[in-house]
């Protein structure tokens, strides 16, 4: 049948990931060997390593491994342009030559056993299948609440994304050139991909303990990454500070009324603590509003200039 003639390409980001990238290597080779074996997926399938700017054997060990079997394929970036940077270069890369594509992390904290399911939901249909968390047990106390609590901002302030879930997804040649039509520098494809809008689907899965080495999404990362999808994708703040100004406003006017009435009343106001309060509570939110309307300054600065998404150095595929 023609669906099993389908081509599969996996791209996986990799920054400073020799401790891990061998195990991945193995655990992805079984996995895409077991698939064309039983033909859900073309013999013509690969496995892309995106090398963003490694710094240490990543990139030696992706050329080995293209060397020992043409399964495996590398994509080297010219400097560290970031993994949002990262992911949309192998998937631009990849999509003249791959019917379907799953980009997922490199230390297999993503279940690579589900994949067979991100292929079962390709063939239901679905353009785009996200890979979601069914819990968050194995995170500690602080990351899970902060993750929470992050995914909520987002959703208050009308960032569409879907919950419980990071990069790890299918996305059909057609979504994928869809993608394409977006020309932001800032990119955050968690908000972005949803706004594609062809059909989708969950695949739930459980994720697993980092096999090795050190995350590369601490909180202050994790923060940040929030702050540039909301920024990125709604005006909500800056709506919230005019909101916020005009109670002040009203309130400053409420406040002055009160003053003239005890002025005329002969009543005396001693006033200097609310005077101090109200001086640090108006600077404070002063500075607060300057620094987000900064930020989307800063956006627009950034997008001006449409400076090149990434860089690629060389492209294994391509010798």
């Amino acid at each position: 049948m023609v669906m099993f003639m389908e081509v599969l390409y996996l791209v996986i980001p990799c920054y400073n990931e020799e401790e891990v990238i061998v195990e991945t290597k193995n655990k992805l080779k079984n996995k895409m060997n077991f698939l064309i074996r039983n033909k859900k997926i073309s013999n013509l399938s690969k496995v892309v390593f995106v090398n963003d700017g490694s710094v240490d054997n990543t990139w030696n060990l992706i050329c080995n491994f293209n060397k020992e079997d043409k399964l495996f394929s590398g994509i080297k970036l010219s400097r560290n342009f970031g993994h949002q940077s990262a992911l949309l270069a192998g998937l631009m890369s990849v999509v003249s030559k791959a019917d379907m594509v799953i980009t997922l992390d490199c230390d297999l904290q993503d279940d690579v056993e589900v994949i067979d399911k991100f292929v079962d939901e390709y063939f239901k249909g679905n353009d785009i299948v996200y890979g979601v968390r069914n819990s968050r047990k194995k995170d500690s106390f602080f990351k899970r609440n902060t993750a929470v609590l992050l995914y909520k901002l987002m959703k208050l302030f009308g960032v569409e994304i879907v919950y419980n879930h990071a990069d790890y997804r299918l996305m059909s040649k057609k979504a994928i050139i869809s993608l394409g039509n977006f020309k932001e520098v800032n990119l955050f494809l968690r908000g972005l991909v949803p706004l594609i809008g062809y059909k989708s689907s969950i695949v739930e899965y459980e994720r697993q303990e980092r096999f090795a080495g050190n995350s590369k999404y601490p909180f202050k990362k994790m923060f940040n990454f929030a702050i540039d999808g909301i920024t990125s994708f709604t005006v909500k703040p800056i709506r919230f500070i005019a909101g916020l100004g005009f109670v002040i406003f009203f309130v400053s006017i409420g406040m002055l009324i009160y003053t003239l009435i005890r002025h005329f009343n002969g009543e005396t106001i001693i006033g200097w603590s609310s005077v101090m309060v109200s001086v640090w509570a108006i600077g404070g939110l002063q500075l607060l509003a300057i620094g987000i309307i900064g930020e989307y300054i800063g956006k627009i600065y950034l997008e001006t200039k449409a400076r090149p998404r990434y860089i690629i150095e060389k492209d294994l595929d391509e010798k």
